[in-house]
């Protein structure tokens, strides 16, 4: 009887057998799940930010308002994205595509505060 690696390094053919060969999963890092305390640490972690949004958005800043309103949004959009979304166990390709979106759309925004700075 023919050993299956064998054939498959004779023929160079794989057919869907996974033989031990990493195919770009870091087994090497912890991927359990997060405890439940930790995740409730997160949320009210969350429900701070959100807080202090809605008090600076009653204090007259002028335009650091949205300065304040904006780096908030990115401090909670950061604790979704890491934790409840798990990027922080992901490879650096995802992360490297995620921070590619974030610095497309920090561009888009700050090239509208420029047009609308010039209007008024």
């Amino acid at each position: 009887m023919t050993d299956t690696r064998e054939t498959t390094q004779a023929t160079g053919q794989d057919h869907g057998h996974d033989h031990g060969q990493d195919h770009g999963h870091d087994h090497g890092q912890d991927h359990g799940p997060l405890s439940y305390r930790f995740l409730t640490l997160i949320w009210a972690g969350l429900m701070v930010l959100t807080a202090i949004t809605v008090a600076v958005s009653r204090v007259d800043l002028g335009f650091m308002n949205v300065a304040v309103a904006l780096g908030v949004a990115s401090i909670k959009a950061s604790l979704v994205i890491f934790f409840f979304m798990h990027l922080k166990y992901e490879n650096w390709i995802i992360k490297g595509m995620v921070l590619t979106a974030f610095v497309i759309l920090a561009i888009a925004i700050g090239l509208t505060f420029v047009d609308v700075g010039y209007r008024y």
